[in-house]
C-alpha cells in the first residue's frame, strides 16, 4: 500500500486537475486489492521480528476498514468539487490513513502501534482542513490536531510507563510478563493512559470532545471517511490490548471499559437531543454506539469480541447508507442539507432516498428485524452472560432515550412542509442506498450467519 500511494502520488502530479477523479478510483482499485490480498493470506504468524501480527482477528478487521475506507472514496467522488475533496491529494491521504489503521489492527508492539496510530492521525488532520477556503474546516482540523496530538501524548506515556514496569515493548512478551510478576501500580497507570489514548480515537467518553466540532466543520464526505474506517481500527486496537496483552488484569481494564461505556452511551443519547445540525446528531450518535460496542468488550468474553467485531461491520454498514443519503439530498441552489430542518419534505421530492434514510433511523435504534437490532442484541447478551447486568440495562435505556433524535428526523422527513427543492444525484449514490438499504432490511436472511461464523473464527483467534 505505501508503494502504491507513491505511485498515486506521481500520477496525481502528471494528470491535470479535470483528471484527478482518475486517482481516487485507483485509489479505490488498491484498497480493494490490498483486501483480496488479505483475505487470500496464506497463514498466521508473527512477522518482522515480532513488530506486527497476522491472525484471524487481524484479516476480518482489516477487510472492514478496508472497506469502510474504499465505500468513503466512492461516496467522495459524488460532487467532489463542491465538497473540497476534488484535489488528488486527498485520496493519496486516504490511502496513507488507511495505511496506518492497517498497521494499528496488525500491532503486536508499542512501537508498531504508535507509528500506525500516528500515521493515521496525521493523514487525517491534513483531510479535516482538506477545504482551504472555508473557514470551518480549518478550524477543524486545527481542533482535531491540538486535541489529538494530546492524546498521542498520554498514549505514549502510558506505553513509557508499561515498558518501564515489564521491560518490554513487545506485546507478546508484556502478557508474559505480566503473567509471571503480576500486576504493580505503575502497571495499571500505564494502562489507563494508554487506554486513553486509543478512547479518543474512537470517540469514548470523556475524550469524545473534538468529535461533534470537527465531523460540522469537515467536508461530508471527509467526515464520512472520520465515521467508519478509523473507528474500526481503534476498536480493534484497543480489543487486542485489553483482550490479549492485559488478559492477566482483566479486572482492572474491566473497570475502565465499563466506565468508558456507560459514558458514551448516557453522554451520547442526552446531548444529541437538542442539536440541529445534522453532523453533530451523527457524531453523538456515532458516540453512542462506540458505547454499545464497548458493552460487548466489557465482558471480557469470546462472546463479547464476536458481538464487537460483528457491531462494527453493520455500524460501517448503516453509516454508509447513512451519508449516502445526505450526500444525495441536493437543494436547488446547489447546497447540502445541514440541518435537520433541511429535511423537511424530503420523503415527498425524494422518495427514495426517504425510504433508505427512515430504514437507516430504525435500524440505529435498534428495531427488529433490522440489523441493528442484532447487532445490539450480541452485546447485550454478551454482558448479562457475564453477568453485568446494569450495564445491558442502562444500554437498554439509553438506546431507548436514543429513539427519539432518530424518530425526530424520520418526523421531519414524512411530515413536515418542504422548505426547498432537491435536485437529482449521480447513479453511484443510488446504489450504494439501494445495496445497504436491502442488506439492511434483508440482515437476517443474507448476511448474518456468515458475518457470525466469520465473527466467531476472528475471535477466536484471540483465546
Amino acid at each position: 500500500m505505501a508503494a502504491g500511494a507513491l505511485v498515486l502520488l506521481l500520477v496525481g502530479i502528471v494528470v491535470n486537475k479535470e483528471k484527478s477523479s482518475l486517482v481516487s478510483w485507483l485509489a479505490i482499485g488498491l484498497l480493494a486489492a490490498t483486501g483480496v490480498l488479505v483475505i487470500l493470506q496464506p497463514a498466521d504468524g508473527v512477522i518482522f521480528n515480532g513488530l506486527f501480527i497476522a491472525d484471524g482477528f487481524a484479516r476480518y478487521m482489516k477487510v472492514l476498514v478496508l472497506g469502510g475506507a474504499a465505500l468513503a472514496l466512492v461516496l467522495s467522488l459524488s460532487n467532489a468539487e463542491e465538497n473540497g475533496v476534488h484535489k488528488y491529494e486527498y485520496s493519496i491521504l486516504a490511502v496513507l490513513a488507511t495505511l496506518g489503521m492497517m498497521v494499528m489492527v496488525s500491532a503486536n508492539d508499542l512501537m508498531s502501534l504508535y507509528v500506525g496510530l500516528e500515521l493515521q492521525s496525521l493523514s487525517l488532520y491534513v483531510m479535516a482542513a482538506i477545504k482551504r477556503d472555508d473557514s470551518r474546516a480549518t478550524e477543524a482540523g486545527l481542533k482535531y490536531f491540538v486535541l489529538g496530538a494530546l492524546s498521542s501524548g498520554m498514549l505514549l506515556y502510558g506505553a513509557s510507563l508499561i515498558y518501564g514496569f515489564t521491560g518490554h515493548t513487545n506485546l507478546s512478551e508484556i502478557v508474559i510478563a505480566i503473567a509471571n510478576e503480576g500486576r504493580s501500580i505503575g502497571l495499571i497507570f500505564g494502562l489507563v493512559f494508554l487506554l486513553a489514548g486509543v478512547a479518543f480515537k474512537i470517540s469514548a467518553v470523556p475524550f469524545h470532545m473534538w468529535t461533534p466540532d470537527v465531523y460540522e466543520g469537515a467536508p461530508t464526505p471527509v467526515t464520512a471517511f472520520f465515521a467508519m474506517a478509523p473507528k474500526v481500527a481503534a476498536m480493534s486496537l484497543m480489543v487486542r490490548l485489553v483482550m490479549d496483552t492485559f488478559a492477566p488484569i482483566t479486572s482492572d481494564w474491566q473497570q475502565i471499559i465499563i466506565f468508558l461505556s456507560i459514558a458514551s452511551m448516557v453522554l451520547a443519547a442526552f446531548a444529541a437531543i437538542g442539536q440541529k445540525s445534522l453532523k453533530r446528531l451523527i457524531a453523538y450518535s456515532s458516540i453512542g454506539h462506540v458505547g454499545f460496542a464497548l458493552v460487548g468488550l466489557s465482558s471480557g468474553t469470546q462472546v463479547g469480541v464476536e458481538g464487537v467485531a460483528v457491531y462494527m461491520a453493520i455500524y460501517v454498514g448503516m453509516t454508509v447508507a447513512l451519508f449516502a443519503c445526505l450526500l444525495s439530498l441536493r437543494t436547488a441552489n446547489g447546497g447540502y442539507v445541514e440541518t435537520i430542518e433541511d429535511l423537511a419534505g424530503a420523503s415527498k421530492a425524494r422518495p427514495f432516498v426517504a425510504a433508505i434514510m427512515a430504514i437507516v433511523m430504525f435500524s440505529l435504534i435498534g428495531l427488529p428485524p433490522l440489523a441493528g437490532f442484532f447487532a445490539k442484541w450480541m452485546v447485550f447478551l454478551a454482558a448479562i452472560e457475564a453477568n453485568l447486568y446494569v450495564l445491558a440495562v442502562i444500554g437498554m435505556l439509553a438506546s431507548a432515550i436514543s429513539a427519539f433524535y432518530y424518530l425526530r428526523v424520520v418526523k421531519v422527513m414524512y411530515f413536515d412542509e418542504p422548505k426547498d427543492e432537491f435536485v437529482a444525484v449521480p447513479n453511484e449514490l443510488n446504489i450504494i442506498m439501494a445495496v445497504f438499504g436491502f442488506l439492511i432490511v434483508t440482515y437476517y436472511f443474507t448476511l448474518g450467519n456468515p458475518l457470525a461464523s466469520m465473527a466467531h473464527q476472528a475471535a477466536g483467534s484471540l483465546f
